[in-house]
């Protein structure tokens, strides 16, 4: 199957041409041929986190280039799925544009609403809708989200019920509590499990935290491991100008560097 050479690689023609040679059972690809939905979800969720990534560090050329990758795990599904007889990528984007118009009836059909707020509780209606009955309310939340994510969206369908603290000082005290049970099942020593499950609570308990406060967890920890790496790098360079090899220095002496690494930055 020959891949046309006028064709303007701006078209996503292009794309969907380019995706169907490759999984050509004559003389496509032997890597790609290899592939099924689940051997390549892997790689979907990489390329959604390396968008993130673009955005967070402000790279605009990485941002484009990343969202060309992920735009092609879109196509490379539609591509399995059209061979399985399922659907094709037309059908992805007629899904995609009916469901924006049907959940945008203020902009596509002149209902009123009055801010963010009001069209997000608008949304998760229309959502509701769609989907029927449910056994829970706590339904259609993904497993394979990452945890902190999947437990911010549980809390946030919860608390939609009304199962919810009313200020965020009721929250700080739920995680103080969670962080005592923590400490007492440390200083036990006794039980594994009952440790894990109480790590999990109070993980969970900072999430409710950080919804109540407006912060969405997963930016926040993603936050906090690259002020640790940047703060990290600067000790192992502070150790490299004292000639000290890091991973033999004394505790106190990373204590310190680390302190140095802080000050520099004039942030706590």
């Amino acid at each position: 199957m020959p891949v046309s050479n006028t064709r303007n690689r701006k078209d996503v023609s292009a794309l969907l041409e380019i995706m169907a040679r490759l999984r050509d059972p004559e003389d496509g690809c032997p890597w790609d041929l290899q592939q099924d939905f689940q051997s390549i979800a892997p790689y979907t969720l990489e390329e959604a986190y390396e968008v993130v990534d673009a955005i967070e560090t402000g790279d605009p050329e990485a941002l484009c280039d990343e969202l060309g990758d992920l735009l092609f795990q879109v196509v490379f599904h539609a591509q399995l799925a059209s061979e399985a007889g399922w659907f094709d990528f037309p059908a992805v984007v007629e899904g995609i544009v009916g469901k924006m118009v049907r959940r945008h009836p203020h902009v596509f059909a002149g209902a009123v609403v009055t801010d963010a707020e009001a069209q997000t509780r608008a949304w998760e209606a229309h959502k509701h809708e769609e989907r029927g009955v449910q056994d829970s309310l706590l339904a259609g939340v993904p497993l394979s989200l990452p945890a902190l994510s999947r437990a911010r969206k549980l809390q946030l369908k919860a608390a939609r019920a009304g199962f919810d603290w009313t200020d965020i000082g009721g929250v700080l005290a739920k995680v103080a509590e969670e962080l005592d049970e923590l400490r007492a099942e440390l200083q036990a020593q006794d039980n594994r499990q009952a440790l894990l499950e109480e790590c999990g609570d109070l993980l969970f308990a900072v999430v409710n935290l950080l919804r109540h406060a407006c912060v969405d967890p997963e930016t926040a920890l993603r936050a906090g491991n690259r002020k640790f790496e940047r703060r990290f790098h600067r000790v192992e360079a502070l150790c490299r100008e004292a000639g000290v090899d890091v991973s033999g220095a004394a505790l106190e002496t990373l204590e310190r560097f680390w302190q140095m690494a802080k000050d520099a930055e004039g942030t706590a």
